[in-house]
């Protein structure tokens, strides 16, 4: 209760801010132009691969876990791995062989990947590296005619971002960020919800990373994440929390993020961390704290919250709040529904209340009422069983190849990508500008409501 308190302070707060401000000073960012040839990538559909092969760079704690999940996952086979580290790419391959499925390796050199690009077995490269490497890496694919498929965040600054969305329509290739929070259980059955329009008009969501990284922080390689906190300030992992309501809100396909404000605490706990390890910690500049409230261009409104300094439990919030019912996930899964709205089917209908959350008997009929498509009984029993974050991870594998094995467009495409990842840079300037109210820039360049929508495609 003390939290949402806070966070409600501080969203009011940020929208005074706001409100407190002539429209006309928005700070704006500029939009490039789109090259004369070069066209949208909305609902673009590639030539089918029958067998992806795919070429994973960077085989830490995540690419090496890809690299295992990719060969439960049908329709795909891992081609090539690469990592700047030897050894980890010789882990990597001794576990294909083991299996009985040998991979080419390449290693040694910073730029090995650019080998591993050039490969003609590879048709998609699947990027695991630190931050800083994403981007050059994507490029790199996208330019030998892969496809791309690259963690999160996937890009680091605007340039990025839209050098990013122009390499994908000038080269007719897919780049997609690999964002499995919108592949977990819940929020797959509860966009399965709102598309049924069971919570009405979705008109206000909230996403969040908050998870304590104090046993995580010298896992990762020459302490990249540690050391790109101490230089960026704003909200530098957004995606897990943004993506699964940007899908429940149409984002871009139907509606777009217009606007945003961003308000953060002082450095406390970072000039800690990097203290205690003898680095310089005076010059720490990103909040323990980041609170995002965004504007949506049909007048809906988000909450995006960023803590991975503080002691608390893991959450991404997931909260959806519509004009006949409610969804959260975190501390409990819970749904409301206004009881002069609910739907047909459900157990005990006449006694459901506005003000407690469903029963569980009661969810479970609503969400056999409304399935998700994708969540057939096959997929979540293989997802289980395979695991990666509980299953969202292998999902998430598998609706990627079965997409490119089968010509269809991507679950997420390359603006979902710069979107969800331009957070961080846009927020700073917020931050820069005494939370200023900051102008989304439109990567579609005017396209944002061409799909009516967001759809799954499936194969006739």
């Amino acid at each position: 209760m003390e939290r949402r308190i806070l966070t409600l302070v501080a969203v009011s707060f940020l929208l005074l801010l706001s409100c407190g401000r002539k429209q006309d000073t928005l700070i704006e960012t500029p939009v490039p132009a789109r090259a004369a040839g070069q066209t949208d990538m909305l609902q673009f559909a590639a030539d089918p691969i029958a067998d992806v092969g795919v070429g994973v760079v960077g085989l830490g704690m995540r690419g090496s876990d890809a690299v295992e999940r990719l060969t439960f996952v049908p329709g795909c086979h891992v081609a090539a791995v690469c990592d700047v580290e030897t050894d980890r790419a010789v882990r990597s391959l001794s576990y294909l062989e083991e299996k009985g499925l040998p991979a080419k390796g390449y290693s040694g050199e910073e730029k090995s990947y650019e080998e591993l690009c050039a490969d003609p077995a590879v048709d998609l490269v699947y990027i695991c590296t630190d931050w800083l490497h994403h981007f050059p890496v994507a490029m790199c694919a996208m330019e030998h005619g892969k496809h791309v498929a690259i963690e999160v965040p996937s890009a680091m600054t605007l340039e990025e971002c839209w050098a990013l969305v122009d390499k994908s329509e000038q080269t007719r290739r897919h780049c997609m960020i690999l964002e499995n929070c919108c592949y977990d259980f819940f929020e797959l059955k509860m966009l399965a919800l709102s598309q049924a329009g069971v919570f009405g008009e979705v008109i206000h969501a909230e996403g969040a990373y908050l998870h304590n990284l104090d046993e995580f922080w010298d896992a990762y390689w020459k302490n990249w994440r540690l050391d790109f906190n101490s230089k960026y300030r704003g909200d530098l992992y957004a995606s897990h929390g943004l993506g699964p309501v940007c899908q429940v809100l149409n984002i871009h396909r139907g509606d777009r993020m217009k606007s945003l404000v961003a308000m953060d605490t002082d450095s406390f706990n970072g000039k800690k961390h990097m203290a205690d390890r003898g680095l310089p910690s005076e010059t720490f500049v990103d909040g323990d704290v980041t609170t995002t409230m965004i504007r949506t261009e049909k007048g809906k409104s988000i909450l995006v919250e960023h803590n991975v300094m503080t002691p608390r439990p893991y959450s991404r919030m997931y909260q959806l709040t519509g004009t006949e019912g409610y969804a959260s996930k975190y501390p409990v899964q819970q749904v409301l529904l206004r009881p002069s709205s609910a739907p047909e089917g459900v157990p005990d209908i006449d006694n459901l209340n506005a003000h407690r959350p469903m029963k569980p008997e009661q969810l479970d009929a609503l969400v056999a009422k409304f399935p998700n498509p994708i969540l057939n009984e096959e997929l979540t029993t293989l997802a289980k069983e395979v695991g990666g974050h509980g299953g969202m991870d292998f999902i998430m594998d598998y609706r990627l190849m079965y997409c490119l094995n089968n010509g269809l467009p991507l679950d997420i495409d390359v603006y979902d990508l710069a979107e969800w990842s331009c957070i961080g840079a846009l927020g700073r300037l917020s931050l820069e500008h005494g939370s200023a109210p900051v102008a989304f820039p439109d990567f579609t360049r005017g396209a944002w409501n061409k799909v009516d929508g967001f759809r799954y495609a499936f194969a006739k």
